[in-house]
């Protein structure tokens, strides 16, 4: 692992990558920075609050596919977290969560309307480096957004009534985590040199690998403390957001001869869970169900599909990579 927890075991390849990633680092520190006080420090506060980098890093490292890091590639991988960090101002302000990456989250130090305007000033940040690359870079960054904006928007309205709910949560998941995850890969095998079946062998990958990435986090969200997270736990529950492991459980109630717990179990979820002591007992008892397991294996059997999607890719370092981080995005939720 580097210490981004990306899994890139080569020492030549994880050198690259890390060398990358300070450049990258750099550029994202140059794109949020502002003459006005109020937005520089607003602009600043994701950005200092750290995190992973798995969409930049999933950029530099598709790359070395072809001819490795260039000053395109870093553009496009420092756009790709520049549109990450502004999904995450709105979803924070939708979601009413208190926390983000450990630090409270924008909107409770400045409030909704200031954490909304300054995710709209990354986004177009991120929009004026994906401007100097060229329009098919424009194109497939305009495609992305659109996807995002698609996938909050199912989520917020929810299925239709004919919609199979599980297979409209999918959808959400696609729209709103995969894009973005498949364009970073896209985006590092474009400007990196990588030939045309392998830019979409990668693309399809990451598609899939961000779906079983988002099923990870719906774990995480009830089985993890909030320590290692950052977020608090049950934050999705307490909104009401739905959830793989919420959706298993209703599907199972929607049966017959399903079980008078699971029965109590949803009423709880549907009540107003406001309550820390409602909401402790939710995140037991979801904790403790099946449900749970399942949205793992779920999130595994993706992982999976991920690393056949690279199959055809040359044999090495770039394509074990791969493979180990499809692995470790699940393994997160063990």
């Amino acid at each position: 692992m580097s210490p981004l927890s990306f899994p890139l075991d080569d020492p030549s390849l994880a050198a690259a990558v890390t060398e990358g990633l300070g450049l990258v680092e750099a550029e994202l520190r140059d794109a949020v920075s502002h003459t006005d006080p109020l937005v520089d420090a607003t602009s600043r506060h994701l950005v200092d609050a750290g995190g992973k980098r798995l969409r930049p890093a999933l950029t530099l490292l598709a790359a070395q596919l072809g001819t490795g890091t260039n000053e395109a590639v870093v553009k496009a991988a420092a756009a790709v977290e520049l549109t990450h960090l502004a999904s995450l101002y709105h979803d924070d302000v939708m979601d009413s969560a208190p926390m983000r990456r450990g630090t409270p989250a924008a909107h409770e130090v400045w409030g909704n309307s200031v954490a909304i305007i300054t995710g709209d000033v990354l986004f177009a940040r991120a929009s004026r480096l994906i401007a100097e690359l060229g329009p098919e870079a424009v194109l497939l960054q305009a495609t992305t957004f659109e996807r995002l904006c698609l996938g909050q928007l199912h989520e917020t309205v929810g299925p239709r009534e004919s919609d199979d709910a599980l297979a409209h949560y999918l959808g959400v998941l696609a729209d709103k985590t995969a894009s973005l995850i498949a364009t970073s890969a896209r985006y590092g095998a474009m400007f990196g040199g990588a030939t045309p079946e392998q830019v979409e062998a990668l693309a399809r990958y990451g598609e899939k690998v961000g779906v079983a990435f988002q099923l990870a986090d719906d774990v995480i969200d009830l089985a993890s403390d909030g320590g290692k997270s950052g977020k608090t736990p049950g934050t999705d529950l307490r909104e009401h957001v739905p959830t793989m492991p919420v959706l298993l459980l209703r599907a199972r109630v929607a049966e017959p001869g399903a079980s008078a717990q699971d029965r109590a179990l949803v009423a709880l979820l549907d009540g107003d869970l406001a309550d820390a002591a409602d909401l402790a007992r939710a995140v037991s008892a979801l904790r403790a169900h099946p449900v749970l397991a399942e949205t793992r294996e779920r999130a595994a059997a993706l992982a999976l599909e991920a690393v056949g999607e690279i199959a055809g890719l040359p044999d090495g370092a770039v394509k074990d990579s791969l493979g180990a981080l499809a692995a470790a995005l699940v393994d997160r939720a063990a």
